[in-house]
């Protein structure tokens, strides 16, 4: 299936999804503590999305091709795993960095967002792993507009990374998203400016870099989903999923307590109030 262009209706109701999506993040930051396991995590996160909000965690049970099924309801990816860690008995101690990545359905519309948190204080090889991860996913949101293409937002979030001696992961991407988890086009998060397919009002998909600050070479757990740097390396993730508007683009997975966008990209993109 091709690249599904969203109307304004469809957009409106994959922002509700993005805005619920991230206020799971405003809820479970006061969590992410010294001595927590990330499965009380995945447990608070579960009921506050299905009895809270009244929402679908999208990646329960979820079994692309030649997967199992996930058997958590949200993703945690601690220090040296890149994606799709699984939550369960591990503790978190001061000075780590976790990944906690959020998909929502409402309505049968997707929501898909994640944030780095630091439990304690982190090093300051950690922060500044985090720090650039984030401003390299903005640079790419910021190359967001119709007649961009896909190589202008990979190229800019490679340059970014590779400016502050980082590398980035090339086997995972952004996505296509609205009432499927994943579809088309594919985001890479490297690339030439001016390749790639041509960005037009309506798409809706993500930013997601996966930064190393090692080697970018990953490799799979015997789970069948958490992905690490072969290396050992830390490695940082951030994700917003954007809707390209008439001029630009607009950030749809925003809630109360989000970052908000870096000086260099406040004034290129849309944020909902």
């Amino acid at each position: 299936m091709g690249i599904q262009i969203k109307s304004r209706e469809d957009v409106d109701k994959l922002r509700v999804a993005g805005r619920l999506a991230s206020e799971v993040l405003d809820f479970i930051t006061p969590h992410v503590v010294p001595g927590v396991s990330t499965a009380r995590l995945d447990e608070l996160c579960h009921d506050y999305m299905v009895d809270v909000q009244r929402t679908i965690p999208a990646p329960l049970n979820y079994a692309p091709p030649g997967h199992r099924p996930y058997p958590k309801s949200i993703c945690t990816s601690v220090n040296h795993q890149v994606c799709h860690g699984i939550p369960g008995e591990k503790i978190l101690k001061a000075g780590d960095i976790v990944n906690i990545d959020i998909t929502v359905i409402k309505d049968g519309w997707h929501g898909d967002t994640s944030r780095m948190f630091y439990v304690g204080e982190p090093s300051i090889q950690a922060k500044r792993l985090c720090e650039a991860t984030w401003e390299a996913m903005w640079h790419g949101i910021a190359m967001v507009r119709p007649g961009a293409t896909l190589g202008d937002i990979g190229s800019a979030v490679q340059h970014h990374a590779e400016s502050k001696g980082y590398s980035v992961v090339r086997e995972f991407c952004g996505h296509g998203i609205g009432k499927r988890f994943h579809e088309e086009p594919q985001i890479l998060h490297y690339g030439r400016a001016g390749t790639g397919t041509e960005l037009k009002e309506g798409m809706v998909f993500t930013v997601e870099p996966m930064i190393n600050a090692g080697r970018r070479d990953i490799k799979q757990m015997n789970d069948g989903w958490t992905i690490v740097t072969r290396d050992h390396s830390l490695s940082a993730q951030w994700e917003h999923t954007v809707a390209v508007t008439a001029d630009g683009v607009q950030v749809l997975t925003v809630s109360a307590h989000a970052p908000p966008p870096p000086a260099f990209a406040a004034e290129r993109v849309s944020v909902p109030a």
